[in-house]
C-alpha cells in the first residue's frame, strides 16, 4: 500500500506538484508523441500517493470499471498488482497440478 509522506509539507508540495502535471498533460499532449500521458500518469502517482481522498476515491473508481483499473495498475507498476498477479499465476499452477 502507498504510504503518504511523514511530514505535512512534502505531503502538499507532492499533492501541488501532481494536480500541475495533471493540468499540464493536456498541454503536452498537443505535442507530438505520448508526453501527455507520461505526465499525467506522474501527476497521478503523487496525487495517489499524496492524498488519503484521492485513493478512496481511486479504489472506488477501480470497482466500477475494474478493467481500466487493472490496466492503469499494471502501468503504474503498483505492488498490489503484483501480489494480485503472483496469486493469479500460483492458483493457476495449482489447478493444471491437480488435472
Amino acid at each position: 500500500m502507498a504510504t503518504t509522506p511523514h511530514h505535512p509539507a512534502k505531503r502538499i508540495i507532492m499533492l501541488v506538484l501532481g494536480i500541475i502535471l495533471i493540468l499540464l498533460a493536456p498541454v503536452v499532449g498537443a505535442l507530438p508523441g505520448p508526453g501527455g500521458i507520461f505526465v499525467f500518469a506522474g501527476g497521478l502517482i503523487l496525487v495517489l500517493r499524496a492524498s488519503r481522498w484521492a485513493r478512496l476515491r481511486w479504489a472506488r473508481l477501480k470497482r466500477r470499471w475494474p478493467r481500466l483499473g487493472h490496466l492503469a495498475d499494471r502501468v503504474m507498476r503498483r505492488r498490489s498488482v503484483q501480489r494480485r498477479m503472483a496469486r493469479l499465476r500460483a492458483s493457476d499452477a495449482e489447478t493444471l497440478g491437480t488435472n
